[in-house]
Formats: structure tokens, C-alpha cells, sequence
């Protein structure tokens, strides 16, 4: 089993930053793809950004190109996810997620196997 805590939500103001962490714990050596989610109030969870763990490897969905940067540190088992120029738009719960095994970047909830307990992000215009 994997556990991910997330952390590093809050409130800020369109244009600002905030980064997100997620720290991995348990059988973290069965980790391929590291991804971050997003659901805001009536609407479906949805890709944000992915990283393959043992190449670094990274997918943005269209609408955070540019603005967001995922990353990870594998001695800390923890991933980040930058966000910058924030909009409204942004506002939602932000959740990390694992998946076993793979070969390439999975963008769709289902693909992965673990998840964490979310984090509100709210960005006020």
C-alpha cells in the first residue's frame, strides 16, 4: 500500500502562487507515474499534471501549460506541483495521486491506484 499526504493549499489572490506537496509513504518503490488532480463543486475530477518517476518525464493538461510545473524529489518521496499566475478558474480541491507499474504518462483518474485526502485551493478574483 502507498499512503500521500498532501499540503500547501490556501487562499490567494488571482495572479499569486502556491505550491503543493505530496509526501509519499509505504511501498513507494512500487511507484511509476505521480499525478496531480483537480475537482472543483459540481464538476468532474480532472487532470492537471503527471510525472514519471524514474525519468522525470512530465504532462500538463492544456489549461495549467506554462503556469503550473510538477516535479518530485525520489529521496524524499515527495511531489510538487508550482502554480503559478493563478486564476479563479483554479479554484478546487487539489488531489495527488500514485500508480503501480506503467510506461508512459497516464492523464485519466482511473489509471491510478492511490490517492490522497485532497487540498483546497481557492484563488479570489
Amino acid at each position: 500500500q502507498v499512503q500521500l499526504v498532501e499540503s500547501g493549499g490556501g487562499l490567494v489572490q488571482a495572479g499569486g502562487s502556491l505550491r503543493l506537496s505530496c509526501a509519499a509513504s509505504g511501498r513507494t518503490f512500487s511507484i511509476y507515474t505521480m499525478g496531480w488532480f483537480r475537482q472543483a463543486p459540481g464538476k468532474e475530477r480532472e487532470f492537471v499534471a503527471a510525472i514519471v518517476k524514474s525519468d522525470g518525464n512530465t504532462y500538463y493538461a492544456t489549461s495549467v501549460k506554462g503556469r503550473f510545473t510538477i516535479s518530485a524529489d525520489n529521496a524524499k518521496n515527495t511531489v510538487y506541483l508550482q502554480m503559478n499566475s493563478l486564476k479563479p478558474e483554479d479554484t478546487a480541491v487539489y488531489y495527488c495521486a500514485a500508480r503501480n507499474g506503467g510506461s508512459r504518462v497516464y492523464s485519466h483518474p482511473t489509471s491510478y491506484d492511490y490517492w490522497g485526502q485532497g487540498t483546497q485551493v481557492t484563488v479570489s478574483s
